[in-house]
């Protein structure tokens, strides 16, 4: 699926994990495609209301938490750094879907990292 919300194709995400040769672009690639895949299924699934938002941005942190173990097989880790770009790609792709009044600790309320 294509994304069609403009703000969000022009966006780059996890720019500052890409910036910093410590995280490694192709786990971080893996990490920018969850995030897609997080679009792509606002998109499709058009969520009501936050509780609907929050369960889709769940099973995304789900996601992020399984890539942590690659990211430490790469000799990196998702840290304090990585935490707070994940964490406000999140509340960018909420808001741009109109959910700006979603709380970005809720958002991903299920990591582990």
């Amino acid at each position: 699926m294509r994304i069609t919300n403009q703000q969000v194709a022009g966006h780059m995400f996890l720019r500052q994990l890409y910036a910093d040769g410590y995280f490694p672009d192709h786990v971080v690639d893996k990490g920018r495609e969850i995030l897609l895949r997080l679009c792509e299924r606002i998109e499709a699934e058009q969520p009501p209301d936050l509780a609907a938002v929050y369960a889709l941005s769940h099973a995304a942190t789900e996601e992020f938490n399984l890539l942590e173990a690659e990211f430490e097989a790469a000799g990196s880790e998702i840290e304090t750094v990585a935490r707070e770009e994940i964490a406000e790609d999140f509340w960018f792709v909420a808001s741009a879907y109109g959910f700006t009044g979603a709380d970005v600790e809720e958002l991903i309320a299920t990591r582990d990292w």
